[in-house]
């Protein structure tokens, strides 16, 4: 499971670079959809640190909304998934 959170988290990383640099360069774009994808896959680290390094979407107020509200609904499953699953 550890391995599988890694994979995600960098392929999130990766996915956030690479529409970076789409955007730098004029070319067509990586959705949100897909950015917010691989966010709530697992990615929620690598597509921060996505952000954070490649300074990418930080300004943007309705995809921070979005990101905000994915990783709430990754808290509350996880929450769930601890208390009503594992006993």
């Amino acid at each position: 499971m550890l391995y599988l959170l890694l994979i995600i988290n960098l392929l999130s990383l990766i996915v956030f670079g690479l529409d970076k640099r789409k955007a730098i360069r004029h070319q067509r774009r990586i959705s949100e959809n897909t950015l917010l994808f691989t966010t709530f896959l697992g990615g929620t680290i690598g597509s921060l640190l996505g952000m954070l390094v490649f300074r990418h979407k930080v300004s943007k107020k309705s995809f921070l909304l979005k990101f905000g509200l994915v990783v709430l609904i990754q808290i509350v499953i996880i929450y769930f998934f601890g208390k009503y699953v594992i006993q």
